[in-house]
């Protein structure tokens, strides 16, 4: 896009970040990518590589493409930070998803810094994944229409929802039954077949307790999904920290939770 629509009063600088993970604490920047939409309709880009200073896991490289060898050469943020102040000077900020991600973490690598060089207080804050989830809801009603060309009506009687669910179901299989889709790797694969266990393990294949307290690795080994042991294996936090266990049965936690956790602490004693 070299033109724009948009009525600014400041310019709007649109971010993308390539990090080498998503914690907004412990994780880098390895790619920035700005575009900024000017007053008068013009839309300049600038794309850096960065020098993360810490290794870029494999996983992550093969989502975004971006390799410790890529970056090693590559100036780091904080060689970075004063021009990419200037340059983000008097903008109000933008982004897919950057109000939970990208501003976050932009924000992180300039105090990392220098805790005056970059300010978002008399900025404005769009996210469009916001925007997009505001006005394409994600509701039953929205779905039947997407997927079945019709009104649902007595929205929210039981009766009415469930019917709609299974025509959306049936809809779906329908609709993308044999198309693929790429993974992660590039790998094209096609997630949606009519078949029960294939759109279990589509839907809910990571699912180990309902509040999601814990979920399943990459390996398929159940680990923590929250707080200080967030990606830890279960059965490594429960032999090292006996406690944590009872901390968890004597908070605040669903009973699904608490009944799963027990399940694996029988199975380690076994």
């Amino acid at each position: 896009m070299t033109h724009h629509t948009l009525k600014l009063k400041k310019p709007l600088a649109i971010i993308d970040l390539e990090t080498t993970g998503v914690n907004i604490t412990r994780d880098r920047i390895v790619e920035i990518c700005i575009a900024k939409a000017n007053l008068d309709g013009t839309v300049e880009t600038r794309t850096k590589k960065v020098n993360p200073t810490i290794p870029i896991p494999l996983e992550t490289s093969l989502i975004h493409g971006i390799y410790d060898e890529d970056v090693a050469n590559e100036p780091t943020f904080k060689q970075l930070a004063r021009s990419l102040a200037q340059f983000l000077e008097g903008c109000d900020l933008a982004g897919f998803n950057s109000n939970r991600f990208d501003i976050p973490m932009l924000v992180e690598e300039f105090l990392r810094v220098d805790s005056n060089l970059f300010d978002i207080k008399n900025r404005k804050l769009i996210d469009v994944q916001r925007i997009f989830h505001l006005m394409e809801p994600r509701t039953l009603s929205a779905a039947y229409k997407f997927y079945c060309q019709k009104t649902l009506e007595n929205a929210h009687s039981a009766e009415a929802d469930t019917l709609a669910t299974l025509e959306v179901l049936c809809a779906q299989v329908e609709r993308y039954e044999g198309v693929t889709i790429k993974d992660d790797k590039g790998v094209e694969y096609e997630p949606v077949k009519n078949d029960i266990d294939e759109l279990h393990k589509l839907t809910s294949s990571t699912l180990v307790d309902f509040a999601q307290r814990m979920t399943l690795d990459k390996n398929g080994e159940v680990v923590f999904n929250f707080g200080k042991n967030a990606g830890k294996r279960v059965v490594d936090v429960l032999e090292k920290e006996p406690q944590y266990y009872d901390w968890i049965m004597n908070s605040d936690f669903p009973l699904d939770t608490k009944r799963k956790l027990t399940e694996i602490k029988l199975k380690m004693k076994k």
